[in-house]
C-alpha cells in the first residue's frame, strides 16, 4: 500500500471516529458534525508554436487538482487536502509531481484557547516578518507543519506561538521555525475604552530558525532570529498603522552569503471622509530575505512576505507585460492615492456621480556602498539616490451614466527598471504609456455586455500593444473574446496577434472555464510575488465545485 493511500484511509478512520464520537455522547440528538470542502481541477492541453515560443509538450495534457475536505463537531476541526499534479501546467515549478496529501490537521478550540496539530497558515502583524498562505495561481504554498497553541488570558490580549517546518513541495523543508506573537488592543482590555473615538493596539513578534550548518566554505549561523514591533491607530477618519522588522545575519543563496543583518519599515496612513479618501505609505527593505532553508530560491520556503507598495494593477495590458515585484534585497518605495467622487446631480458628477482617483508610486534601490569584509555592502537609511525601479503614475475616472450604462477610463504612465525587476540583461529601463476604456451595457439584472480597450506605447523592449476584450455574461454562464496584438515590435516577425475565447458556465456550486488560444510569455504576480508564465498555444479548463 503505497504513502498516499494510507494518509487518504488515515483521515477517512480520522473522520469516522469523531463521528461515532459524537453519537456516543449524544444518544438523544445525536451530533454527527458538518462536512464541507471543495475541489478544483486545472487542466491544460497544449500545440506547439514556434511563433510564440510555445514549446512541444511531450504529455500534450497536463493538470493541477485538489480537494479540501474540513470537519467540523463542537469544539473540534479536522482537515485534509489532497493535490494531484500529473504532470504540473506549464509555469508552474515541476517539482510539483505526483500525488500526496501535503494538508492535513485537527484542531481545538475552546474557552480562549486553541491548539492545532498538523498544517497552518499564519501571519505576525503586516507579515514582514512572518507570513504563511496559500496562492493558488502562483503556485505558492509555504504552510506550517507542527504544533501551533493560541491563547486569549484576557479579552484585548492575543497571544499565539508554534514550532514547526514548512512545506517544500510535497516534503518538508530542512528548517525548524519556532514563533511567538503578541498583540495587546487597549480599547477591548479596558471597558471604558470600549466605544472611544480613539484606538490603540500594539504588538510584538519574534521568530527564529534553526538549521545546521554543513557548509564546506562558510562559517554560518544555525539560529537565525528577527523581531518586529508593530502598532495601529485609529481617531475617527484617520487610521495610522506602522511595523519595524530587524533580522540578524542570514547568509544564503539569494543575498550570496553576505553576514550583513536586515531590516524592514512598513508606514501606512489613511484618511477618508464623504466623497474623498487618502492613502499614503512608505516601505523600506533592507536584505529581508527569510527563509527555513538557506539554499531556496524562487517562491520555495520564504518564512515572511514583502508587500509591494504599489497599485495591484487587474486590466490585462499593465498587469501582464511590466508587473512590479518586492526586491528582498533592498529597496526604498513611496505611495499615495487619493479618491474623489464628484457628487450626485451635478454638471460634472451627473446622475450618479462621478469617482476620479490618482495614484502614484515610485520604488527605488538603496544608496549603497560596496564593503570587502564579509557584510557585502552598507547603506544609507532615508537617502533616495538609489537607481530607479519602477514609477507609477496612473489616474481613473469612472461614471455611471445611466442605469444601463458604465465607463472606466484609465491612464498609466510607467517607469520599469526590467533588468532589476526581472532579473535579465540588456533591457535596461523602458518608459511607456497605457490607456484603457471599459464600457458596460447592461441589458437587465441578468445580461451584460462589457467592451474593453487598451492600447500600451513605448519606444523600449517589445514597443507597442494594443487589446481588446468583448465580454458577454449572464447571471448563469458568460462568453469572452480576447485579442493581443504586438503591432510595435521592431521586428517584424514578431508582431504577432494573441486571440483566445473563453466559456463559462454556473450551476449551483459548480462552475465550468473553458478557454481557447494562445498565451503570450510574461510574468504573472499577485500583491508583489510573482511566477514566469511560458507561451502557449491549447485548451484550458477548469472545474471547481464545493460543498
Amino acid at each position: 500500500m503505497n504513502s498516499v493511500l494510507k494518509k487518504i484511509l488515515f483521515f477517512y478512520f480520522l473522520l469516522i471516529s469523531l463521528s461515532s464520537f459524537a453519537q456516543e455522547t449524544t444518544p438523544q440528538t445525536p451530533d454527527y458534525g458538518e462536512l464541507h470542502g471543495n475541489f478544483q481541477i486545472d487542466a491544460q492541453y497544449y500545440n506547439q508554436d514556434s511563433a510564440i515560443g510555445a514549446p512541444d509538450v511531450p504529455e500534450k495534457i497536463r493538470m493541477n487538482a485538489f480537494g479540501n475536505l474540513i470537519y467540523t463537531r463542537g469544539h473540534f476541526t479536522a482537515g485534509a487536502r489532497i493535490e494531484t499534479y500529473l504532470n504540473a501546467l506549464q509555469g508552474f515549478d515541476q517539482r510539483y509531481k505526483g500525488i500526496g496529501i501535503p494538508f492535513r490537521f485537527i484542531t481545538y478550540d475552546h474557552k480562549g484557547l486553541e491548539i492545532t496539530a498538523g498544517n497552518f497558515y499564519e501571519q505576525f502583524g503586516s507579515g514582514i516578518i512572518l507570513r504563511a498562505y496559500e496562492e493558488r495561481g502562483l503556485g505558492y504554498d509555504n504552510v506550517f507543519d507542527g504544533m501551533r497553541i493560541k491563547y486569549m488570558p484576557v479579552k484585548g490580549l492575543y497571544l499565539k506561538g508554534f514550532i514547526a517546518l514548512q512545506r517544500t513541495f510535497f516534503d518538508r523543508g530542512p528548517g525548524i521555525v519556532r514563533a511567538f506573537d503578541g498583540e495587546l488592543n487597549i480599547n477591548e482590555l479596558f471597558k471604558k475604552l470600549a466605544e472611544a473615538k480613539a484606538r490603540f493596539s500594539i504588538g510584538g513578534s519574534f521568530v527564529s530558525k534553526f538549521q545546521r550548518d554543513q557548509d564546506p566554505v562558510y562559517k554560518l549561523p544555525e539560529n537565525v532570529g528577527a523581531w518586529s514591533a508593530r502598532l495601529t491607530f485609529i481617531y475617527g477618519k484617520f487610521n495610522l498603522s506602522g511595523e519595524y522588522a530587524y533580522k540578524i545575519n542570514d547568509p544564503s543563496s539569494v543575498n550570496t552569503f553576505i553576514y550583513k543583518p536586515g531590516s524592514a519599515l512598513l508606514l501606512n496612513a489613511s484618511w477618508s471622509t464623504k466623497g474623498l479618501g487618502i492613502v499614503v505609505g512608505a516601505k523600506r527593505i533592507d536584505n529581508m530575505d527569510f527563509r527555513s532553508d538557506r539554499t531556496a530560491t524562487g517562491n520555495n520556503l520564504n518564512i515572511n512576505y514583502l508587500p509591494a507598495l504599489t497599485r495591484q494593477h487587474t486590466y490585462n495590458l499593465p498587469a501582464t507585460i511590466y508587473p512590479y515585484a518586492t526586491q528582498p534585497n533592498g529597496e526604498l518605495a513611496l505611495q499615495a492615492e487619493l479618491t474623489y467622487t464628484i457628487k450626485k446631480e451635478t454638471n460634472l458628477g451627473g446622475k450618479y456621480g462621478t469617482t476620479i482617483t490618482v495614484n502614484y508610486s515610485t520604488v527605488n534601490g538603496l544608496d549603497t556602498t560596496t564593503l570587502n569584509n564579509g557584510l557585502g555592502y552598507e547603506s544609507k537609511f532615508f537617502s533616495t539616490k538609489g537607481q530607479a525601479y519602477f514609477r507609477d503614475f496612473n489616474v481613473e475616472v469612472s461614471r455611471k451614466f445611466s442605469k444601463k450604462v458604465k465607463l472606466t477610463l484609465q491612464y498609466l504612465n510607467l517607469v520599469y527598471n526590467k533588468d532589476v525587476v526581472q532579473g535579465l540583461s540588456g533591457y535596461g529601463t523602458v518608459n511607456a504609456d497605457i490607456g484603457i476604456a471599459d464600457i458596460t451595457y447592461k441589458f437587465n439584472q441578468k445580461y451584460a455586455l462589457r467592451l474593453e480597450l487598451q492600447s500600451l506605447t513605448t519606444k523600449q523592449d517589445m514597443g507597442n500593444w494594443a487589446m481588446g476584450l468583448l465580454e458577454f455574461t449572464h447571471s448563469k454562464y458568460f462568453i469572452a473574446v480576447m485579442n493581443q496584438y504586438n503591432y510595435g515590435n521592431s521586428d517584424e516577425k514578431k508582431r504577432l496577434h494573441y486571440p483566445n475565447i473563453s466559456l463559462g458556465y454556473l450551476m449551483d456550486k459548480v462552475r465550468i472555464t473553458a478557454t481557447y488560444g494562445r498565451q503570450r510569455a510574461g510574468i504573472f504576480c499577485v500583491g508583489g510575488v510573482c511566477r514566469v508564465v511560458p507561451a502557449s498555444n491549447g485548451l484550458t479548463l477548469s472545474v471547481s465545485m464545493s460543498f
